[in-house]
């Protein structure tokens, strides 16, 4: 019988902590070879579109899928999980809540490996849903004492600004305009859904680390090709992903500015295969965050088995 898992079920089942230490599992397990990615793949009709994502690993014995739609009412999301042994479901989970942790996870796992140890101030642009995952996750692996955030809606960043204050129990303060949430920020996270670049390379400091988490269309970007010029690395989670749905690299790609080459797959950083121990103190890296079907398949996974175990959910008959 497979199990069916509600949004609330995934809030109680999935701290912040146990989504970092499985989204970088996955990256070990991509880096190794024993997990396997398929990119995003997508139809679009004149109400919408159908987004459907893939993945593998062998260690855990599964196969696993996420299916989400994106109209003007919004957007609605399903993972649905395989034995790979003998192909039964084992699991349907609603995976909105579940992709803004795994969102976090992931670029929580970038800072821990690309952002400099001493890291403690953190430049936020959006206030959206998927931006107090980011925030969570970065602050889990570095030690920030203050968050700076900007939105374009005055009033949505002030209140953003005193929710997360209340729940991190550090300051968080609303900016006035993203080079003020930027320039003086060692980890920055861009989690919006601008059609055009919203982070200047020129903002950047020395040192800076950027996660770009927040768009994973071609014709949409997030930071400017001088962001990536500056870059002294660049990681994503997926290359081959990258290449169709990243619209901050195509934009640096074309004229020559990146090569594809030069770009790294976080789990190479994560398995040991790329190392950046040599990381100069003043090298700015940025992490260029898809978003992908093993983040949801792992952690997804573990939700299923602590449910499992604590007898939480509906069995479904199949």
């Amino acid at each position: 019988m497979a199990r069916f898992l509600t949004e609330e079920h995934v809030r109680q089942l999935l701290p912040m902590d146990e989504a970092l230490a499985q989204v970088e599992a996955c990256f070990h397990a991509l880096g190794t070879g024993q997990a396997r990615n398929q990119p995003r793949r997508r139809i679009r009709l004149p109400g919408g579109m159908l987004h459907v994502m893939s993945a593998g690993d062998a260690g855990l014995g599964v196969f696993g899928h996420k299916v989400y739609t994106t109209t003007r009412q919004g957007a609605k999301f399903l993972v649905t999980l395989y034995s790979a042994e003998d192909g039964r479901p084992l699991a349907v989970l609603e995976a909105g809540l579940l992709g803004a942790i795994r969102t976090g996870a992931a670029s929580g796992i970038a800072a821990k490996y690309l952002a400099n140890p001493d890291s403690a101030v953190l430049g936020v642009l959006g206030a959206g849903r998927q931006a107090p995952t980011q925030i969570q996750a970065v602050c889990a692996v570095r030690p920030i004492q203050q968050v700076l955030v900007y939105s374009r809606n005055p009033e949505r960043r002030e209140a953003f600004a005193r929710e997360m204050t209340g729940s991190l129990g550090i300051p968080v303060s609303a900016a006035e305009s993203a080079q003020e949430a930027v320039e003086a920020a060692d980890v920055v996270a861009a989690i919006t859904n601008s059609k055009h670049p919203v982070l200047a390379g020129a903002w950047l400091k020395p040192g800076a680390h950027v996660n770009a988490a927040g768009n994973n269309m071609l014709v949409e970007r997030e930071v400017d090709t001088e962001v990536l010029r500056r870059a002294w690395l660049i990681a994503t989670d997926s290359l081959e992903g990258a290449k169709i749905e990243c619209g901050d690299l195509l934009a640096a790609v074309e004229p020559g500015i990146v090569q594809w080459e030069d770009v790294v797959e976080i789990g190479q950083i994560a398995a040991g295969r790329h190392p950046v121990a040599d990381r100069p103190a003043d090298a700015i890296t940025v992490f260029e965050s898809q978003g992908i079907a093993a983040e949801d398949l792992f952690t997804a996974v573990h939700v299923l088995r602590k449910a499992e175990a604590q007898g939480i959910g509906m069995e479904l008959p199949f």
